[in-house]
C-alpha cells in the first residue's frame, strides 16, 4: 500500500515542530530526526530520508502550506541486549521541510525503496496557481 500525502489546511507544522523541539532540548525523548535531503530540480521538489527497517504504512506524510511534515515510528526489536555500541534509533521521529513554493499535491508521489522514503512534489506551473 503506498504512503498517502495529505493536504492539510490546519496550520500545525509550526506546533508541532516547536512541542518536538521542547520535548528533545527538556527531556531526553525518543523522538529523533533520520537522516533526510531536501533538494529541487526543474520540475519538482524531492525529499528523501535513509530511514531503514520501516514499512510504508509507518509513516505519516502532511503538507501543510509549504511545509512538508514526516512522522512516523521505528519499533524498537523486542528482546533484551546488553549493548556495546547503540548508534541506530528507535521510536517515534519528525522531520519538517520548508519549500519554497507551491507543489501539485495530486502529482505527489512517495516511494520507500531499500530504506529510503523518498517524495516527490511536483511543482506548480503559474497557470495553476489560484489567485485570491
Amino acid at each position: 500500500m503506498p504512503t498517502v500525502i495529505r493536504k492539510s489546511g490546519e496550520p500545525l507544522v509550526e506546533i508541532r515542530r516547536e512541542i518536538i523541539q521542547a520535548v528533545h532540548w527538556q527531556v531526553r525523548s525518543h523522538i529523533w530526526s533520520p537522516p533526510t535531503d531536501a533538494y529541487e530540480t526543474d520540475e519538482a521538489y524531492i525529499v528523501r530520508m535513509e530511514i531503514a527497517g520501516m514499512r510504508e504504512e509507518d509513516f505519516e506524510v502532511t503538507l501543510e502550506n509549504d511545509n512538508l511534515l514526516i512522522m512516523g515510528s521505528r519499533s524498537d526489536p523486542p528482546e533484551r541486549r546488553a549493548y556495546h555500541q547503540m548508534e541506530i534509533r528507535f521510536g517515534k521521529f519528525a522531520t519538517a521541510v520548508s519549500l519554497s513554493g507551491p507543489v501539485n499535491v495530486d502529482q505527489a508521489n512517495a516511494e520507500y525503496k531499500n530504506g529510503f522514503l523518498t517524495i516527490t512534489l511536483p511543482k506548480m506551473k503559474p497557470s495553476q496557481i489560484e489567485v485570491d
